[in-house]
């Protein structure tokens, strides 16, 4: 008897689905984790990932229950959804763990990140520096006469495009927190 010669998903007369039913788009997700505020808790987290060779783009942890002893740790980490299913679940079953949410696909949420820069440059760089500066809303937080250090907050992607414009400018340092992120409404 011949063999059946059929190329995957070229048919539609099968009674079977021969599309491969997973994606290889790397998406980037961001994940609040609620854990017991324990020694080893955050070390259990990021172990997971870099033990089954995960990346993390951001992180960021925090106690925010004291009386209840609770820390949140923002990840954001990207990855096809099967991995990022697989990252969700294999969290989920860590000790320390209580919750796992996804807040890229449980609704709309606020993301916002802190950064420093220090900018170095004379003459027009510097007012350049400090025209630019205003129209991102970024705070001077000190100044000499070679160089500026300024404060923003707001959006990764806001952030991003500040440094861009400051490179050619004088960027001589940044120092950033990481993405601290909260589902909106109720």
């Amino acid at each position: 008897m011949a063999a059946l010669k059929i190329k995957k998903g070229a048919t539609s007369h099968s009674a079977y689905n021969l599309r491969p039913n997973f994606s290889d788009v790397v998406e980037k997700h961001t994940l609040a984790v609620l854990v017991e505020n324990e020694p080893g808790a955050l070390a259990r987290v990021i172990g997971l990932f870099s033990g089954r060779g995960y990346n993390i783009d951001s992180l960021t942890v925090a106690e925010v229950d004291h009386t209840g002893h609770l820390s949140r740790i923002t990840i954001v980490t990207s990855g096809t959804p099967q991995v990022i299913e697989q990252i969700k679940a294999q969290v989920g079953r860590i000790v320390p763990v209580h919750e796992v949410h996804d807040l890229t696909v449980e609704g709309p949420s606020v993301e916002r990140e802190l950064a420093i820069f220090k900018v170095v440059g004379k003459g027009d760089h510097r007012v350049e520096a400090l025209r630019l500066a205003d129209i991102f809303r970024a705070n001077v937080v000190d100044s000499t006469l070679e160089s500026f250090v300024f404060e923003i907050t707001g959006a990764p992607d806001k952030i991003d495009a500040f440094a861009e414009l400051m490179r050619p400018l004088g960027l001589a340092d940044v120092a950033r927190t990481g993405v601290a992120a909260l589902a909106r409404g109720v």
